[in-house]
């Protein structure tokens, strides 16, 4: 096993040895941003039956097609069609029903024509009233056709298709009240050092609050995970190796922060090496050069920094990855974009090095990055502040205001591609 080793070959090791859930019926509305699992088809055409657009008058466009202003033409309208009503009795030349936006066309009428372009002549505009069109209609205008998004029985969103929100009312109309998708992750997270407390305590002196607990399970929920915060372990390889062996029977992945170097009180390494197998200590970034990982029972455990950075960068970049495709999905790293440095900034460790940093457009409407002032690896503000991560390639150098790099985007999904 190589000490050190580099980002893609970190991720590369992690998703080699994770694998696809199985899968689960849920209730459409719960699909949404996952992943079908099998090809799903319309039961009905979509529409299912030939509709205005608009509210408006229907009619055949062959009647109207020498209007115009100086002679317009008129129609007399026989009917009035709500939506969720229809008209089934015949419309001749000459004749035109007012309908409203979703109602059914009736029989061979061919295009409709909106209420603001129409006047009314003789009464009213309703049944039995005359009105006039002032320019021709083309056949077919403001008509949505029968099938014209689905048909019986075509498949509409493919197996490994992730679903949008507006792919749920698509499927809604297609008749799909479950949907057969991959189970979400179920993924523990474990705290690792005796200086911690839980959040709703005040810290005494030499104690701190687990917040690192609290970011990386909303880091598992943002990546469609189901976390668990379990209790806080002390700096004892007994009590960690208790806590990762209970949790890798109830879990698909677990999660440690701290621990995880090579201090006096650092016991990651050695209690997943114990008891199971250890595959990975130390990844060239920064921050985050510290990162275990380890299979024990076969499941997957992942050993994060206890520095709050260090711990967002290697789950951004290396489980976020392993836990998307866990449930099917097939991108797997953020976007990234191209933009010029706001500042100077020096770079005096040759490892690859992510700056948390704020992206924005200039008045020219170019991209431009802002890397925060304070890098320090234990700070959540920073973070909390940040869209994107400015990566600093392998070596030293300084790069100036205006240099294009490379940013991570932290807001956008990984099935972008820019």
């Amino acid at each position: 096993m190589a000490e050190m080793i580099s980002l893609e070959e970190a991720r590369s090791l992690v998703l080699s040895k994770v694998s696809v859930l199985s899968t689960e019926k849920v209730p459409l509305l719960e699909v949404a941003g996952r992943v079908s699992a099998e090809p799903l088809a319309s039961d009905i055409d979509v529409a299912p039956f030939a509709n205005s657009a608009m509210d408006g008058f229907a009619l055949y466009a062959a009647d109207i097609a020498e209007a115009s202003e100086e002679a317009p033409a008129t129609l007399k309208v026989v009917a009035e069609i709500a939506a969720g009503e229809s008209f089934e009795a015949p419309v001749e030349h000459g004749q035109c029903v007012r309908i409203m936006t979703g109602a059914p066309i009736p029989g061979t009428l061919d295009a409709v024509v909106k209420y603001e372009v129409v006047e009314a002549v003789e009464g009213d505009g309703k049944t039995g009233s005359r009105v006039a069109f002032t320019a021709p209609a083309r056949l077919k205008d403001n008509i949505r056709e029968a099938g014209e998004e689905a048909r019986a029985g075509e498949v509409v969103v493919e197996a490994g298709e992730v679903i949008s929100n507006a792919g749920i009312g698509f499927l809604a109309g297609c008749g799909a009240v479950e949907v057969s998708t991959y189970r979400r992750p179920r993924v523990a997270v474990i705290a690792v050092g005796s200086e911690l407390v839980d959040i709703a305590e005040v810290p005494a002196r030499g104690k701190i609050r687990n917040s690192n607990s609290y970011a990386l399970a909303a880091c598992v929920q943002a990546a469609g995970g189901l976390p668990t915060i379990q209790p806080i372990v002390d700096d004892s390889p007994d009590a960690l190796g208790a806590a990762i062996g209970e949790a890798v029977r109830d879990f698909d992945f677990v999660i440690t922060s701290g621990g995880a170097s090579n201090g006096d009180f650092d016991f990651v390494k050695p209690v997943v090496s114990q008891l199971g197998e250890l595959l990975m200590t130390s990844v060239n970034i920064r921050p985050g050069k510290a990162q275990t990982f380890g299979l024990v029972e076969g499941v997957p455990v992942f050993g994060l920094p206890g520095n709050p950075a260090a711990a967002y960068v290697g789950f951004e970049m290396i489980i976020r990855p392993a836990l998307r495709k866990m449930q099917g999905y097939t991108h797997f790293e953020r976007p990234l974009l191209k933009a010029r440095l706001s500042r100077d900034v020096k770079k005096k460790d040759p490892r690859r090095i992510f700056l948390r940093a704020t992206l924005y457009k200039d008045d020219q409407g170019e991209y431009v990055v802002a890397p925060a002032k304070n890098q320090s690896s234990g700070l959540f503000g920073v973070i909390q502040r940040s869209n994107a991560m400015v990566v600093l390639p392998e070596g030293l150098g300084a790069h100036t205001a205006g240099t294009t790099v490379e940013c991570v985007l932290l807001d956008v999904a990984e099935e972008l591609s820019i």
